[in-house]
């Protein structure tokens, strides 16, 4: 199993501005969040010595240095069909080296390093000087994008708002699955499948290895990485069967729900 951190030039998308704060930060719950019963009950906390806050789980606007965002949930969670050890290597040596990888890229950049991780990404797309910058912040996002797309006990078919939204752009729930297992399928080599939403109506695109649809200014809802590092120890070979399990036991539909906006 191989995996690229940096490696391959990416196409020249367009800059066009997305609001990716409404696409994903409005659609993530930072993890830890929660509502203040009352304001005495917060007042009799004051003193108190306060648990340190996990990192979120979502993109924040934050400048350099980004940091590894926390799964929504544990790493045992999706088991059987994501194991512990896939996120063993998957999250906790790809995801958090893409990290570390930008951070070294930018730091001596002041430009770069006070962009939040969407605007640098916009930033730099379409850039063959910037190659490496783009693809090491895209493929942060990617990854925390794709957490976000799965729950446990997720799958099957969706309901309300979003189901509409899929019944009324692709005729029904399986005419979708079809499209997106065979984006998923037919992405040759490393990349993304994604449903996305735009000018109203959603659709599935794929994408190449670090390419985002938050360059060409499309919403997106949901995306499955079929990178081989993504479902290898679980699956070997047998990406269809990866896909399959994915939309069947994982996908996140409250997720997708959250990010129409």
């Amino acid at each position: 199993m191989t995996h690229q951190q940096a490696s391959g030039p990416h196409s020249g998308l367009s800059r066009r501005d997305v609001v990716v704060g409404a696409a994903v930060g409005a659609g993530l719950a930072a993890v830890g969040c929660s509502s203040t019963s009352s304001s005495s009950a917060a007042a009799s906390n004051t003193n108190q010595p306060q648990p340190p806050q996990p990192t979120p789980t979502v993109m924040t606007t934050q400048a350099a240095p980004h940091v590894l965002p926390a799964l929504p949930y544990a790493d045992t969670a999706l088991e059987p069909v994501m194991s512990a050890k896939t996120f063993s290597f998957h999250y906790a040596k790809h995801h958090k080296a893409y990290v570390d990888n930008l951070n070294n890229l930018i730091k001596d950049n002041a430009e770069l390093s006070a962009l939040s991780l969407e605007a640098l990404i916009k930033k730099v797309a379409g850039d063959s000087t910037k190659a490496g910058v783009f693809n090491n912040a895209a493929q942060v996002w990617n990854h925390t994008f794709f957490w976000n797309s799965m729950r446990p006990g997720g799958g099957g078919a969706p309901k309300g708002r979003i189901a509409d939204k899929i019944n009324a752009s692709f005729g029904d729930f399986e005419k979708f699955k079809t499209a997106f297992s065979d984006a998923a399928k037919t992405q040759f080599g490393s990349g993304w499948a994604w449903l996305i939403e735009d000018g109203g109506k959603l659709a599935v695109v794929k994408t190449p290895n670090a390419e985002t649809p938050l360059t060409q200014g499309k919403k997106c809802l949901l995306t499955i990485d079929v990178w081989e590092h993504a479902y290898y120890l679980d699956f070997q070979n047998r990406r269809p069967d990866f896909i399959t399990a994915y939309l069947d036991k994982l996908v996140n539909w409250e997720f997708a729900e959250k990010n129409l906006g």
